[in-house]
């Protein structure tokens, strides 16, 4: 019997003013693994998120966006695990992060969160932290701009030409999580990016 899906849950703010900002980076690695999975339209669950469901790497998923702020986005995770009877070690969550070079990629289980207030509230709803995570890089913020600030800004124009690229890179390694398991995977995309 085939085991049920896996989650793959992209974080980001919804609405069309934070589309393109360094936060917003995880939708845009779920919407090009959906692409990949068939190219299917996200629609809109229950729970509060935006899913798709289709086969990545040789197994079902559902892939999956939030619709509310990225600090509150435990709640839709949560209501997606157990809807479609998901256990953390089969949910991947694919974020920014701001402890990593700009389009360095790195794969983990479990962990902290780094200040990341959308994983925290995933921790906290889902109760556990031992879920995987694709970290996107997207470096500190120049000078003395403040955190919350420069991760709402969109990507600069030298990012930008890189920008596919890294998201490409991104949606690699998360298939590979799906299909080799994280040590494979890891030893694959760690050496590859920074």
């Amino acid at each position: 019997m085939e085991p049920g899906p896996a989650l793959v849950v992209g974080l980001g703010n919804p609405g069309p003013d934070y589309a393109e900002t360094r936060h917003n980076v995880g939708f845009g690695v779920v919407d090009l693994l959906a692409a990949r999975a068939g190219g299917g339209r996200f629609k809109a669950h229950k729970s509060n998120a935006d899913v798709f469901e289709g086969r990545l790497a040789g197994r079902r998923v559902v892939l999956a966006k939030p619709r509310t702020y990225m600090n509150v986005s435990g709640g839709p995770v949560a209501g997606l695990a157990k809807y479609f009877s998901v256990p953390a070690e089969d949910i991947v969550v694919v974020h920014d992060d701001l402890d990593l070079g700009f389009g360095v990629i790195r794969l983990k289980r479990g962990g902290g969160e780094g200040g990341h207030n959308g994983l925290r509230s995933i921790s906290s709803a889902i109760g556990t932290r031992d879920y995987l995570r694709v970290r996107f890089g997207i470096g500190r913020p120049p000078g003395r701009q403040d955190p919350a600030d420069y991760v709402l800004k969109r990507f600069s124009a030298a990012e930008r030409k890189e920008l596919e690229f890294a998201v490409d890179l991104a949606a690699d390694a998360a298939e590979a999580l799906l299909r080799e398991g994280l040590e494979p995977a890891q030893n694959r995309f760690h050496a590859l990016s920074g």
